[in-house]
């Protein structure tokens, strides 16, 4: 199954291996450059079925870093679209961007928040508590804050669309902004952003509405969570399993399950493939497309998750950055067909 085509609206993709988004922390003002290039046409020379862009900030305020990419003007827009322009013209991969808003765990560099005198700045969260106690208090939005964050997703979505990418998926998990909503340990608002799981899933459900009715009818829509962020009283599976029923209604075409990350210093028991079940038990409950991430290595591995039922595409993180034709290598061992550059030909194994 692993090599076999699926389509997600007008998007066909012709494998079922997806690059993760992974922040590579390398830009100047949100503008992508050389390495990026580099970075993502190869991997589509690789073979990979879908590649989706790390994570984009729809503004300067919602980076997490000041390296991040950015899509909130058009210059980071003509930037991107050279990359997905040649990875069309050249491959057969498919090209999304995941948009993201990085919220009380903005303006950081490696890991550690800084300091307002060395760029750092105001961040931004439902209630007013900080991701590690010693770092600032964010600020709280406003109703009006909300609104215009929104529009922001919906403003980059557009950018996106001209740029030529194929699918947009929102972030909503990992601590960034849309999750520390959707959590009742970062959300403590008593307005209707708070308080009960619709309260509290109403920011993203606003989001989705205005990106798909930026990128219409003919674009997949995915969205990223984390299934269960491992603290007491905290989002969990039953949670996402609820908001994914909600999600599938507002038309999201795939859900990417991965987990933690808005509780510092959760203890997580790590091992390949430690997410899968998450996805496995919301494409059971839900009825939707799901991708299984976390620490999938191998070919056998992806194969069987599929075999299974357990989700519809895996997606590789850092298997993906060790070997970009990670792809191209595991049609040759499973002796399927894939795309290869025909520069290549000759290095094709005899079969």
């Amino acid at each position: 199954m692993l090599f076999e085509p699926i389509r997600f609206r007008n998007t066909e993709l012709p494998n079922r291996i997806v690059m993760s988004p992974m922040c590579m922390y390398s830009c100047k003002e949100g503008v992508v450059n050389d390495f990026h290039f580099t970075h993502y046409t190869s991997r589509a020379y690789g073979g990979t079925g879908l590649i989706i862009v790390e994570g984009t900030s729809v503004s300067r305020e919602g980076m997490i870093s000041p390296e991040d990419v950015g899509l909130w003007n058009d210059e980071q827009a003509e930037a991107l679209s050279k990359i997905v322009k040649h990875i069309h013209d050249n491959t057969e991969t498919k090209v999304g961007i995941q948009l993201a808003h990085a919220g009380r765990k903005a303006g950081t560099r490696n890991g550690e928040q800084l300091a307002l005198e060395d760029g750092g700045w105001e961040t931004l969260a439902p209630s007013p508590i900080p991701y590690k106690p010693e770092e600032r208090v964010p600020h709280e939005l406003t109703k009006e804050e909300i609104t215009e964050i929104a529009q922001q997703f919906a403003a980059a979505a557009r950018r996106a669309v001209n740029a030529g990418f194929d699918l947009v998926e929102i972030h909503a998990a990992h601590g960034y902004l849309l999750h520390e909503f959707l959590s009742p340990v970062s959300n403590e608002r008593t307005d209707e952003y708070g308080g009960s799981l619709e309260n509290r899933s109403l920011f993203l459900m606003e989001v989705i509405a205005a990106v798909r009715k930026i990128i219409g009818e003919e674009r997949p829509l995915f969205v990223r969570i984390s299934a269960d962020e491992y603290a007491e009283n905290g989002w969990d599976l039953n949670q996402s399993i609820e908001l994914c029923k909600s999600l599938k209604t507002a038309g999201v075409d795939l859900i990417d399950v991965s987990s933690g990350g808005n509780i510092h210093g959760a203890r997580i028991n790590v091992f390949n493939g430690y997410q899968v079940p998450f996805a496995a038990e919301i494409k059971k409950q839900v009825g939707i497309s799901v991708g299984a991430v976390g620490l999938i290595t191998a070919p056998q591995q992806a194969e069987e998750i599929l075999q299974n039922g357990e989700a519809d595409l895996v997606f590789l993180g850092r298997e993906l950055l060790r070997n970009p034709y990670f792809a191209v290598q595991a049609s040759f061992e499973m002796k399927e067909p894939c795309f290869f550059p025909r520069q290549y030909e000759r290095g094709r194994p005899r079969q």
